[in-house]
This record gives structure tokens, sequence and C-alpha cells, in this order.
């Protein structure tokens, strides 16, 4: 089988791109014709990208405004979406509308940490209690150690979970703008590297990384303590205007609310929400985020409660997101526009992107819960989400 081509020296450019392509074309017999269109210099994507051979353009749409009043994020919002699902933009646009006239969504970071979870074995369960307590001894010198690899990582503390003879230790960082899980894992190996350098007595075994830190995977363990940010979105919305944009009563969302609720712990589901995945992925398409965090990041937990004069109360709490506004593809040309467009990209701008992706978030909850009550859901769908050539 041919390999593909590839020259260390040129990998990121364009005549190497072409050169891919020509190579792909002859393979595949495929037309790559827009593929190849793309209007940036791909020394660009060195360090996000190998083999590059061009773009994958995803549709982009606009909600907006969308009003929020956080602690970063303050003021009304137009928030580019990637997607190729029709009535997804349509609907949280609404979402965004109805908050709006309701006075907009309060939005809070409450945590905000970046783990990484190593593996200690020992030959019995008593050296692995003992080595327990040495870590915490050593606290001081261990983050001295780990914070040693970097100018932004800060450790701020050290989780400890036993079973058998071993010993987890879930190392909490501050990560700055940046995501962090390559920070974080190159500071806790710089860490773990000193802690076996000193003859940690009954030591059997070590693990970098052995499934506690959950990357890229759901867990309880992260919706309990937070990886990425803990961020709520609030918001309270009069009796009278859900009727009016919505074609519902408050009474019966808290009730269908209630259904949803036992319907997500009877399935064992980790969102008893409707779809917080939705309007993730697409933000974290348009401004360069990890995508695969959505794993860890659509996780949630979705609360309603009535108000003494009928006014409906509607939060989300997302436990684990995962987002950056520095690093990693976010410094690509189209997805720094998009980050741009929210004021989100570069330095102290990670919780402002945190509370829009809140807030984003509980429109896309609202909406949605309201059209499937009022059996608007595959109207809509059947209006504007079909595409079929």
């Amino acid at each position: 089988m041919d390999k593909i081509p590839y020259d260390k020296t040129a990998d990121h450019s364009r005549a190497m791109a072409e050169k891919r392509l020509d190579f792909l074309k002859q393979q595949t017999q495929a037309d790559l014709s827009h593929i190849a269109q793309f209007d940036f210099d791909p020394a660009l994507t060195q360090g996000n990208i190998e083999n590059f051979i061009g773009v994958a353009q995803v549709p982009l749409g606009l909600v907006g405004p969308l009003l929020i009043h956080g602690e970063f994020a303050q003021g009304h919002f137009y928030v580019p979406l990637a997607t190729t699902e029709g009535t997804l933009v349509a609907s949280y646009n609404r979402g965004a509308k109805l908050a709006a006239i309701a006075g907009g969504i309060q939005t809070t970071v409450v945590e905000a940490a970046m783990q990484r979870a190593p593996l200690f074995v020992f030959e019995n369960a008593r050296q692995a209690r003992q080595f327990g307590q040495w870590v915490k001894d050593h606290f001081e010198t261990i983050q001295q150690v780990a914070e040693s690899t970097s100018s932004v990582a800060k450790l701020l503390n050290i989780e400890q979970y036993a079973a058998s003879k071993m010993r987890w230790l879930r190392f909490n960082y501050h990560t700055g703008d940046a995501a962090g899980q390559n920070m974080v894992t190159k500071a806790t190996r710089e860490a773990c590297q000193w802690i076996l350098k000193q003859g940690v007595e009954g030591l059997s075994h070590f693990s970098l990384a052995a499934n506690f830190d959950t990357d890229k995977k759901h867990s309880t363990i992260n919706t309990l303590h937070t990886r990425g940010k803990r961020v709520v979105a609030e918001l309270t919305i009069p009796k009278a205007l859900m009727q009016e944009v919505m074609h519902i009563d408050g009474q019966v969302m808290a009730y269908q609310r209630n259904l949803s609720n036992l319907g997500a712990y009877f399935c064992g589901s980790v969102n008893n929400g409707s779809h917080y995945a939705n309007g993730l992925t697409a933000l974290f398409m348009a401004t360069g985020q990890d995508v695969a965090n959505i794993a860890e990041s659509a996780s949630g937990l979705t609360y309603t409660e009535i108000k003494p004069n009928g006014d409906l109360y509607f939060s989300i709490t997302i436990p684990s997101l995962i987002v950056a506004t520095y690093g990693g593809g976010t410094g690509l040309p189209t997805q720094r526009e998009c980050l741009s467009i929210l004021g989100c990209y570069g330095k102290d701008k990670v919780n402002k992107l945190a509370e829009i992706a809140a807030a984003l978030v509980l429109c896309g909850e609202v909406s949605l819960s309201s059209a499937i009550i009022a059996d608007e859901w595959v109207s809509s769908h059947e209006k504007h989400g079909r595409n079929r050539p």
C-alpha cells in the first residue's frame, strides 16, 4: 500500500498539503475541491494537526443578542455556533430572546480545577496508607516541583483515594486561560518523578494515569468535584412571558421537569437536562475547543421551581466544563475570529467564555423543553431542519 507523502521540513506547507491531496485523489478518485479551499498559511496549524490536507468547512450561525449578568460576562453577546443540525441555532436563538425579555441570565463560575491522577501501588495496604500521610507531609515540596514546569500551573491540592494496596493521587491545578490537560500532565509527571526518587517504602508500581482522572470520559467524581469549570446559569421567567413566547404554562414546565428527572434517573443518564451537548459542541467547534471534551462537559444538572407568584426559576449547572481562550485550536484564524466576536480571545477571558457557554446551554434547555411540551418539536424540524438532496 502506498504511504501518505511526508516531509518533516515541509510538513505544514501549502505545497505538502497539495501533494497529499493529489495522492488522495489518486487513491480514492474523489473530488476534493472544497477540502482544498482555505485562505490561511498551513504553517499556522503546526502543533494542531499532522498530515494536513485542508479544511472541513462547517456552517456557522449566530445566536443573539444573549443578555448575561455574570461576574465576567456582562452585557449582550452574539454567539457563533458551528453546526450542521437544522433548527439548532433557531432554538437557541428563541431561548436567548426569552431570556433577554425576562431580564437576562445570571452566571457564576463556582469552582475551577484541572487534574491528573497518578497511581501508586504498594506491597500492602498499610504501606499505601503510610504513603498517603507522607504525601501530606511533603505537599509543599511536591507543589514547588510541579509548579517549576510552568509559569501558569498552580497546584491547589492533592486528593487521595485508596483501594486495596493502591493509592490514587488526584492533583488539582489552576491552569489560567488554557484548558490545561497537557500542562498538568507535565507538572504531575515532574512531581511524581521527584516522589519516586525519594525511596518510598513498599512501592511496587507507578503509573502517571490509570483512568481516575477520566480524561475525556464522564465520571461521577468530576461531577462532584469539578474538572475544568463548574458554572451555573440562572433565569427567572415571568409567568405571562412563558405563555407569550413559549406557548406553555410554567407549571407545566415544572411538572415536565419532574418527569424528566425520573426518566434520567431510571435510565442512568449523566444529565437530567435535554441537550447540553448540542449548544456546547457547536460553540466548541466555532471557538477552537477540543471537541472531545464534550464527553465530560455535556454532563449537567437542571433544576426548576415555581415561585410563589407563579414565575418560573430555571437553572443549569455544568460541573465539568472544559474550555480555553488561549492555546490549542483557539489561535487558528477562524476560531480566533469567533472568540473575538465574544470578546473572549486571549488572557484572563476563560471564565467569561465559561459563563457565556452556560448561558447558551440554559437558552437551549428552556427552548427545547418548551417545544416538547407545546408539541412544536417535530413540526419545527420538519419546517427548518430538512436537507435531503
